[in-house]
């Protein structure tokens, strides 16, 4: 049986850092042994697994990691600390924490696979952190995407720091199925909304997100920018969805525009918002993302 026709697996491992066990799936087709090897950097709310490696009733295209993983890529989707699977510490998890927690995780799954590079796709509050360990560390970096960057006057952002003191009162809250389903709103049209998979994701993150860290959104709104183009050197692209809340062209060109490397690329995804990847536009995203990272 060819490689492409085998099923795509799924094993999990753990780093220590700091004292804290990090939680790590990852999935492949075939074998994993000498394929690209691709990180995926989760958001503010919800960790690696449920976010890209999502299971749909009578869809199996959401997948994001299985998708990544046909494509011939070696995919890690790891749970920085207070999320997920991993050790959720006391006290507020700071975007520095999860940049240091991103450099454990490439550190071990370089060694894993005998590699001295990894691709990175980051989304949402993943491009803050991952976007600090892409400017201290490039050489491990090979190509980058940051997937719904935010900046300072994000529309979601404005309407989150009424909250603020919410955020910095309690270092981690409670998030209740109806509303991990608001993520898929805001700006996004019903139409681009499959309510099936908005009850799938709803669910998932429920069950593993029993508290979600507020640290990230206190960073957010009380310590922009907390990322310097000028010093992402790798080759990066920046994608997000037409109705994205938190990504948009008046707010990114700018920091598009400063990247120093020509090797650059802004997408803009139609039939998508934040949840790009769980929406309409989730095949274009994915072929997207499968083209830039192998492209040589």
């Amino acid at each position: 049986m060819k490689e492409n026709e085998l099923p795509v697996q799924g094993t999990q491992h753990w780093v220590v850092q700091e004292g804290l066990r990090l939680f790590i799936w990852e999935k492949y087709q075939g074998s994993p042994q000498g394929k690209p090897v691709l990180v995926l950097a989760h958001g503010s709310a919800t960790a690696g697994r449920e976010s890209f490696d999502l299971k749909v009733p009578g869809h199996p295209g959401y997948s994001l990691m299985d998708f990544l993983a046909k494509q011939g890529f070696d995919v890690f989707a790891p749970d920085m600390r207070g999320f997920g699977s991993s050790t959720k510490p006391e006290g507020h998890v700071t975007t520095e924490q999860a940049a240091g927690d991103l450099s454990a995780v490439v550190d071990f799954i370089c060694k894993l696979r005998g590699v001295a590079q990894v691709h990175l796709l980051a989304w949402s509050w993943g491009t803050q952190y991952s976007g600090q360990f892409v400017m201290a560390q490039p050489q491990k970096v090979k190509r980058y995407a940051a997937y719904a960057q935010m900046h300072a006057q994000s529309p979601d952002l404005l309407a989150r720091r009424e909250r603020l003191a919410t955020f910095q009162r309690a270092p981690y809250i409670r998030i209740s199925e109806p509303g991990w389903k608001l993520r898929f709103n805001s700006m996004t049209p019903e139409a681009v909304n499959d309510p099936v998979v908005m009850d799938a994701f709803a669910k998932a993150a429920a069950l593993v997100e029993t508290k979600s860290p507020t640290g990230p959104q206190v960073d957010l709104l009380t310590r922009q920018p907390l990322i310097d183009a000028t010093k992402i050197v790798v080759p990066t692209m920046l994608i997000h969805g037409q109705y994205d809340d938190v990504a948009d062209l008046p707010g990114l060109l700018p920091f598009f525009t400063a990247l120093p490397n020509p090797d650059k690329q802004y997408t803009v995804v139609p039939e998508g918002g934040h949840m790009l990847h769980l929406q309409k536009g989730h095949a274009r995203f994915q072929r997207a993302v499968a083209d830039w990272f192998a492209t040589p």
